[in-house]
């Protein structure tokens, strides 16, 4: 009886020690080394890709990422035009604590005027660079002994405020301007950027120097930052795509009209702009090229892969670009389409993905999760509007909190000076030009066509309370009413831009989706924002 006993008991010892074995196993499976490939791109949209909308748009490699990561169905960029959004990608704060509220080059005060937009407010003062004093999130990865390297556009300040100058040690493309000033296909006329051979892809370009750093550290931890100038304007593309596109525009039935006249610009209603799609579509190749190039360096199981933008697709201004619909607006614009974006984290090791999450976050939540991600220590001190996703992306919840938008602006697409804070379900704009606020309830209205204020007047009072609250505490910048404000020159440029600009919108609609086609043989060079 005893030896029976004496064998069970090693029975179960050996049961027990094989089990715990497993359990160390799966624990061990986190990566000592983890590294950090963070991919943004520019004014791209929330449906510009077939993973959400599989009608037009081919992005098999920016899906890849999606279906293998966690999707955050209400991801936002921080603010609804660039320069905004990536300070708070930088600094875990929201725009108006850190200052720049407005894409570092727009007009502010009275030089608005100069604009001829005859507006009835002078915008906001903002600041022209990401602070110094802010431990930026490259710097604080630094402190943890990575390497950090960045790519492409950076738009947060003059020389003295570059990428270099905010913890990244290598700097490939990233300067003062906010477009590819070339366009994208060498000579691409950037100071940060060598020349490739004629007509070299600029987003492919960019690709393959990140692939160069990684596989230069890959045996190091590393943070590399892809920030494609794609699909910002001037939009170009190759004739081979270009006439892929065409005909899949042909194929789905080509409207007869796209644009609509809104408060002060068109706005495209339709998503079948070839030039556009081909634009999308290169950038789509070059993140497989980074993908790819992390596979191949067997870098691909310990490395998280984020993917996001930086505000909405461009439907109105700038290059008319795209639809956000069923979104309302676009870039530059207060609605849903000018700041709710793809916003994807992959995390390889985690030992249950969760394919989907509902919570609202932003831009500002990247800083603190990334340093959780890997173990550091978060700094509370300086994303101080940001708060680690670690807990959503285990299947967990995170406290619920507002999310505040300050745009004292006017958008060169048409967006108009606003507040915005979500919190739950409802989101509310308030507006500086006649003092209005609107209430949507996003989940039974994500379109923003249903506006509820005056059957919610309680609650828009509390909205507004925390709203401005938030606003004095940091110490926010507002417009000012413009005393040279002229009602009948605005309403002359108005129906100036509801006439002649939409006929000469859908006119080059039809040119770029026309078989005939041809602009004098130079593809890469003659496709130029429209004033």
């Amino acid at each position: 009886m005893k030896k029976i006993i004496s064998l069970l008991t090693l029975v179960f010892a050996l049961f027990v020690s094989c089990n715990t074995d497993k359990k160390v196993e799966k624990k061990t499976s986190e990566p000592e080394k983890k590294n950090i490939l963070f991919i943004l791109a520019d004014d791209y949209g929330y449906n510009d890709m077939s993973f959400r909308n599989d009608s037009f748009y081919e992005t098999p490699n920016i899906d890849a990422i999606a279906k293998s990561g966690t999707v955050f169905s209400n991801g936002y960029a921080n603010c609804q035009v660039c320069s905004p959004s990536r300070a708070s990608i930088m600094n875990g704060k929201f725009p108006a604590r850190h200052g720049i509220t407005d894409w570092i080059g727009a007009r502010e005060g009275e030089k608005w005027r100069e604009k001829k937009r005859f507006s009835k407010l002078m915008p906001a003062s903002y600041k022209h660079n990401l602070a110094h004093k802010d431990v930026t999130l490259p710097e604080a990865l630094k402190e943890e002994g990575y390497a950090t390297f960045f790519a492409g556009k950076w738009h947060l300040g003059e020389k003295g405020s570059w990428p270099e100058d905010h913890g990244f040690d290598i700097n490939k493309g990233g300067w003062d301007a906010g477009g590819p000033r070339g366009g994208y296909y060498s000579p691409y006329s950037n100071p940060n950027l060598k020349d490739g051979e004629d007509g070299e892809s600029l987003s492919m370009r960019l690709a393959k120097e990140t692939v160069d750093f990684m596989k230069a550290n890959k045996d190091e931890k590393f943070f590399a930052y892809l920030s494609f100038y794609a699909v910002h304007g001037p939009i170009q593309t190759s004739k081979e795509k270009w006439e892929k596109y065409r005909k899949k525009a042909e194929k789905n039935g080509i409207a007869e009209s796209s644009f609509k006249m809104k408060k002060f610009f068109p706005m495209r209603e339709t998503q079948d702009n070839p030039v556009y799609a081909g634009l999308v579509e290169t950038m789509d190749d070059a993140v497989g090229v980074v993908l790819k190039g992390l596979k191949d360096l067997g870098l691909d199981k310990n490395t998280i892969v984020v993917f996001t933008s930086d505000n909405g697709g461009v439907s109105a201004g700038d290059a008319y670009s795209t639809s956000n619909l069923p979104l309302r607006g676009g870039k530059g614009y207060q609605y849903e389409g000018g700041i709710r974006e793809p916003y994807f984290i992959k995390v390889p090791w985690l030992e249950k993905r969760i394919e989907e999450n509902n919570t609202p976050v932003s831009g500002a939540d990247f800083y603190p999760t990334l340093l959780d991600l890997v173990g550091a220590k978060l700094k509370p001190e300086e994303h101080l509007d940001g708060v680690s996703l670690l807990p959503l992306l285990k299947g967990e919840t995170i406290n619920e909190r507002p999310l505040i938008w300050h745009y004292p602006h006017y958008g060169n697409q048409g967006g108009e000076p606003s507040s915005i804070i979500r919190k739950g379900d409802w989101k509310l704009i308030h507006y500086y030009e006649d003092g209005r606020n609107e209430l949507f309830n996003l989940k039974n209205d994500l379109s923003e066509m249903n506006e509820v204020s005056k059957e919610n007047s309680e609650l828009v009072a509390s909205l507004k309370t925390e709203l401005f609250d938030y606003l004095k505490e940091v110490g926010a910048n507002f417009p000012k009413k413009d005393p040279l404000y002229n009602a009948e020159l605005e309403a002359k440029h108005l129906n100036k831009m509801a006439t002649k600009k939409l006929q000469s919108l859908e006119k080059q609609r039809k040119a770029y989706l026309s078989p005939d086609f041809d602009p004098k043989n130079n593809w890469w060079g003659s496709f130029q924002t429209i004033d």
